[in-house]
């Protein structure tokens, strides 16, 4: 059986969700972001006991059609991000299309409708704070976050950066307070 779960975008996520289940004592085959699949049916009442544990984590059970569409975006958008460290071959629209088999053009009018905003804004609202975490990790060069986030250049980085943050990435990386919002806060 397939359960979604909304706002399940990290590998922590992934945790929370595997010790409620095991709390439960609900089997899973596999669990993976935004997913879940169980040996067995799970019955209302432990969808709800479940959805009552990972509530307090800020994930939630998914039910209908519309918050699974989304959430299958939304975990496509994240593995695009955090996950894909060698350059598409195919452009993002194109690369959605595919894993969803779903025609760009709809996807995106109702990802915009349900949630206000556009997939590409949201996909640069990844990018900003995977490269807030990047830069706080202090792992990489710019160039290298640059080339990792598929930027044509550290200058479009900056830029989008700057526009969106309101500060530069070196002064992002020289502030005290380096504050980062989760993927669920987005």
């Amino acid at each position: 059986m397939k359960i979604y779960v909304k706002n399940m975008a990290c590998e922590s996520c992934k945790v929370v969700v595997r010790v409620a289940l095991e709390e439960l004592d609900i089997h899973a085959v596999k669990i993976e972001l935004g997913e879940i699949e169980t040996k067995a049916d799970v019955t209302d009442d432990e969808k709800r006991q479940l959805n009552r544990i990972i509530k307090k984590a800020g994930l939630e059970l998914l039910e209908k059609k519309q918050g699974i569409i989304i959430e299958k975006i939304r975990k496509v958008m994240v593995d695009y991000v955090y996950n894909s460290d060698e350059k598409p071959t195919a452009n993002f629209s194109t690369l959605l299309s595919r894993e969803l088999n779903h025609n760009y053009t709809y996807l995106s009018n109702f990802f915009s409708e349900i949630e206000a905003t556009t997939i590409e804004q949201y996909v640069i609202s990844l990018k900003i704070e995977r490269i807030k975490e990047l830069i706080v990790l202090e792992e990489y060069s710019l160039s290298e976050i640059a080339n990792k986030l598929h930027y044509s250049s550290v200058a479009h980085l900056s830029n989008q950066f700057k526009k969106v943050t309101g500060v530069t990435p070196s002064h992002f990386k020289r502030l005290k307070e380096k504050r980062r919002i989760t993927i669920q806060e987005l």
